[in-house]
């Protein structure tokens, strides 16, 4: 048993956030509920006749532009990443995410509404132990520029780096590296928001999408900086970046315990890299050379 190991855990009591899906617009009310120790990530429709579980997993992603969405038995739930992000860096292994909508609420493009309402009942430990995979070589997947590589690091936990460069403009070029910890979560990248450029905004808006998202909602960018908005950090936009990549790690289901970096990189890249971690670790555990 490495000195990563740890007890799964579940929160107290059930809690609950609500918004709208920045896509479609849609009011959205989700309610976090204690799981039973192995149950892992489950979201729950159960705006449908009969409510459909819908399991966090690699296995499970449906490739949607700009966010990511897991489907199972034909049913979907959108934009979880910021969901997972929070439950993945506050240790809640075990819990059922209730929705009466396929879209998450987006809040302010961040997860601190979700830390908020995870803060307000606490946790509860669980007499299991969590799964975890120690990364012991470096695994790369990319496309095009865009890349992603899982590290082995002497340290403990998991540490995520992203480095982005938008270029010449007000978000440039800028580099984030941070151990995931639940405080330096709450600390450090919860607050981090969504951001996007005008141009992008405008196309979205121009075919029918995020009509109810303005630039208060998000971190909505022209050629001089956010408009009608003032960011969090000077540096917020990584951070966010780095959040997506916290997110989706989660896609693992285990504790992965090593070095994450990405240069680039979105969700599609994100997430083919746990599929491969995955695929390795199994191959190990079978005695198999990964």
């Amino acid at each position: 048993m490495s000195d990563n190991t740890r007890t799964q855990q579940t929160i107290a009591c059930e809690t609950e956030a609500s918004g709208f899906g920045y896509w479609s617009g849609q009011d959205v009310r989700i309610e976090f509920r204690p799981a039973e120790a192995n149950t892992g990530v489950v979201f729950v429709r159960g705006d449908l006749p009969q409510p459909v579980r819908i399991g966090v997993s690699a296995a499970h992603r449906l490739e949607q532009p700009r966010r990511t969405t897991l489907t199972q038995h034909g049913v979907n739930v959108e934009m979880v990443e910021h969901i997972l992000a929070a439950l993945l860096a506050l240790e809640i292994d075990n819990c059922e995410v209730w929705v009466d909508a396929a879209e998450m609420p987006g809040c302010d493009g961040s997860s601190q509404a979700f830390v908020n309402a995870l803060d307000e009942v606490g946790i509860l430990e669980q007499p299991a132990t969590r799964r975890q995979i120690v990364i012991r070589e470096p695994l790369r997947v990319t496309e095009g520029d865009a890349w992603v590589e899982a590290q082995p690091h002497a340290g403990p936990g998991l540490t995520v780096r992203y480095e982005l460069d938008y270029g010449p403009g007000p978000i440039g070029q800028q580099t984030y590296e941070c151990l995931v910890t639940p405080d330096n979560f709450r600390r450090e990248l919860a607050p981090a928001r969504t951001f996007l450029l005008e141009q992008e905004a405008v196309w979205l808006h121009s075919q029918g999408l995020g009509l109810r998202v303005g630039p208060t909602d998000l971190l909505v960018f022209n050629e001089t900086g956010p408009i009608d908005n003032s960011l969090r950090y000077a540096d917020e936009c990584v951070r966010h970046k780095t959040l997506d990549v916290v997110g989706d790690m989660a896609l693992a289901g285990c504790d992965l315990v090593g070095r994450v970096v990405a240069h680039q990189s979105g969700h599609r890249l994100n997430a083919a890299l746990v599929t491969r971690l995955l695929a390795a670790y199994d191959q190990i555990q079978l005695g198999r050379a990964a």
